[in-house]
């Protein structure tokens, strides 16, 4: 039976990125593999090609989460294609309450980038390949783990070994983990009962690398600056929360029906929106493991918390999970206790624990707070919103959190 010291079930984004930083972080002799069900593109001999597509989904990398890619020497390979937001304008539709918050107010060269998956997943897997550290099974699948005195017990099916035993496995496929289920680590949800509708959008007015962050009475509306794409110069990636019947009916309305609706939530910032790309809806539910460690297994990524998308918090908070467990991990090994040791676990779980509380409050909060009707609590969060631009403290706290340096500096300290 063969033996490795870290098994990452998982090759999405969230698994990579792992296996990335394990491998820079721990020493030579740390065995790290990883394990994807889906077949994975060959290597390429250089550095991936890539071109904007207009369909392609995103995702919103924020300002803590750029600094840890920097930090593990990827930065430079996902730049080419990165879209910066500069500002991010919040306001409530309906009410006078708003706030524009800016990068350069804080010596930041941007808040975030927004990054087409398709780009970020090409990238990171280049950089996989060429990390010789790092071993791929591929396709293959973890389907079981026992754990035993002597670690864990793993079995896998595909273009794999049969058996695997590891000091420690890390649980990373996915929301709807069979695995975490297979393992009786408990997840409870929250259903919000809306739909995220997902699709992106031609404007007639450039973005400027203005993300807006529009609440409205059904759910919050957020458009996030995108690079040009063939036949789209100015173009930027919508996240709509809605009940779910309108969410159906805008999902398979005609385009003029969907842009008119659109335009009348939004508004004219970015002028009349002139295009919509394909489609899609999902409904939206909180799912959170208050157990993500035991001996010899961790939980991470959406198998261990998945967010309402407000604000773009989930994937970013997936990244300093992975920096935590990464530093614990190494301090560890440097010691000469294993990485599946529980107390070492314990650490990175209480490590983490005020950060995944704080930002699963933000996102989950937050939404609410607009959709409440009461009259003074409008008034109350209209002022807050206006505060923001005249309280600098308050404003401060309020970016730091979403840009998840709060908890970044916070391990530091």
């Amino acid at each position: 039976m063969s033996a490795r010291d870290i098994v990452i079930a998982g090759g999405g984004m969230v698994g990579i990125s792992l296996a990335l930083a394990l491998a820079r972080k721990l020493p030579e002799q740390v065995r790290i593999t990883l394990v994807e069900g889906f077949t994975l593109p060959p290597p390429a001999a250089a550095a991936p090609d890539y071109h904007p597509a207009f369909d392609a989904r995103s995702t919103a990398l924020s300002y803590s989460s750029e600094r840890i890619y920097r930090s593990l020497g990827l930065w430079p390979l996902l730049q080419r294609w990165l879209c910066p937001i500069d500002t991010i304008h919040v306001s409530s539709r309906g009410h006078f309450g708003s706030s524009i918050l800016r990068g350069a107010d804080y010596g930041w060269g941007a808040l975030g980038h927004v990054v087409e998956n398709a780009w970020l997943g090409q990238a990171l897997l280049h950089a996989l390949r060429s990390e010789q550290r790092v071993e791929l099974l591929n396709p293959a699948r973890v389907t079981a783990a026992r754990p035993t005195p002597e670690g864990v017990v793993l079995s896998l099916d595909g273009e794999a070994p049969p058996t695997l035993t590891t000091a420690l496995l890390v649980v990373a496929d996915g929301a709807d983990s069979g695995l975490r289920e297979g393992l009786g680590v408990a997840a409870w949800e929250k259903p919000y009962r809306q739909h995220a509708l997902i699709c992106n959008v031609a404007t007639a007015e450039p973005h400027a690398g203005c993300a807006f962050e529009r609440f409205t009475d059904e759910g919050p509306l957020a458009l996030l600056p995108l690079l040009p794409a063939a036949g789209a110069r100015h173009r930027s990636a919508l996240v709509w929360t809605l009940p779910p019947e309108r969410a159906a009916q805008l999902l398979e309305c005609p385009q003029d029906v969907f842009l008119a609706a659109l335009q009348q939530r939004f508004g004219y910032r970015l002028g009349r929106l002139q295009q919509v790309g394909a489609r899609h809806a999902y409904p939206l539910t909180l799912r959170h493991c208050d157990e993500q460690v035991r001996a010899g297994i961790a939980v991470m990524g959406n198998a261990a918390h998945a967010l309402h998308p407000v604000a773009g918090q989930g994937f970013n908070l997936a990244l300093r999970d992975i920096w935590a467990l990464c530093d614990v991990l190494s301090a560890a090994v440097a010691r000469g206790q294993s990485p599946g040791d529980l107390t070492v676990l314990q650490q990175y779980r209480a490590r983490q624990q005020a950060d995944q509380r704080r930002t699963i409050e933000f996102s989950d909060r937050l939404p609410a707070l607009f959709m409440h009707n009461d009259p003074m609590l409008a008034l109350a969060r209209d002022l807050a919103l206006s505060g923001l631009d005249w309280v600098a403290p308050l404003k401060r706290a309020f970016v730091a959190q979403a840009a998840g340096l709060q908890a970044l500096e916070a391990a530091h300290d």
